[in-house]
């Protein structure tokens, strides 16, 4: 089975380049050094999967356009992570509401700040909808023809998840595994892993150190970095950084995958 890996935004909280900075990387003309919030499309010859509803939702989904998205894997509630979720309407218009799975926590967060997309009764009629699906990390998952297994992952010390998605996982704004997690994570193919900046350490991202410690302890076949700040610089540096197969992200960027 072919898989289509799209990484929609491969940047932190604030994106990159950061309002307000004064980092020579707002000068670069290299188009990888524009980092949208994370997220990634996951597409087979049948199903459509988003991981996360980050707040360029919009702008992402315009250059890749996927026809229908099958579900939404929510992997937190941070803001950066799901304030694009008003902008599926134009799905809702077309196929009904969107299935969307998170945490029980995640989802009571989406609630919460989303309430007029979750009201069940005087609805506004062009407001998105959702197919509401709590999950934890010990749900094993069929969309269409794709497999998925959550992943239990620490940020900081909040509990969230990322997700193995046939032979790929993707995991963002981790800071530690479980040691239970390890198995769920054998035989990879590719890993997508987020880290931070090259130092000094985060309170509750990966820095360059710790997520090569863990490439190493996963050992996947290649693994591709995400959630990177400006604090890297150029593309073109950061790569200068990284062991053999292990390489930096950059929006837009498509793997093409067999499972």
């Amino acid at each position: 089975m072919q898989i289509k890996f799209t990484f929609l935004g491969t940047g932190t909280s604030v994106g990159v380049p950061m309002l307000l900075s004064d980092h020579p990387i707002k000068e670069s003309k290299d188009p990888r050094d524009q980092r949208l919030r994370c997220s990634a499309l996951i597409q087979s010859e049948s199903t459509d999967l988003l991981i996360d509803c980050s707040p360029d939702f919009r702008a992402q989904l315009l250059k890749h356009s996927p026809e229908k998205l099958d579900a939404i894997l929510f992997t937190h509630e941070h803001s950066d992570h799901i304030a694009g979720l008003d902008d599926i309407r134009p799905y809702c218009f077309r196929q009904g509401p969107i299935p969307i799975y998170g945490l029980k926590r995640v989802i009571q967060s989406l609630e919460q700040r989303y309430a007029y997309i979750f009201k069940t009764e005087n609805r506004y009629p062009g407001a998105a909808s959702v197919d509401v699906h709590e999950i934890d990390e010990t749900e094993e998952m069929t969309f269409g023809d794709l497999q998925v297994q959550p992943i239990a992952v620490n940020h900081g010390n909040l509990p969230i998840l990322g997700y193995r998605i046939e032979n790929i996982a993707y995991l963002t704004d981790v800071k530690t595994l479980p040691d239970s997690e390890f198995k769920k994570l054998k035989n990879l193919e590719v890993l997508v892993l987020s880290c931070l900046r090259e130092q000094p350490p985060h309170s509750t991202h990966l820095n360059l150190e710790e997520a090569l410690d863990l490439v190493l302890k996963i050992g996947a076949k290649k693994t591709y970095l995400t959630h990177i700040s400006h604090l890297f610089g150029k593309q073109e540096d950061f790569e200068k950084l990284l062991p053999p197969n292990v390489f930096a992200a950059y929006d837009n960027l498509v793997l093409e995958l067999k499972s």
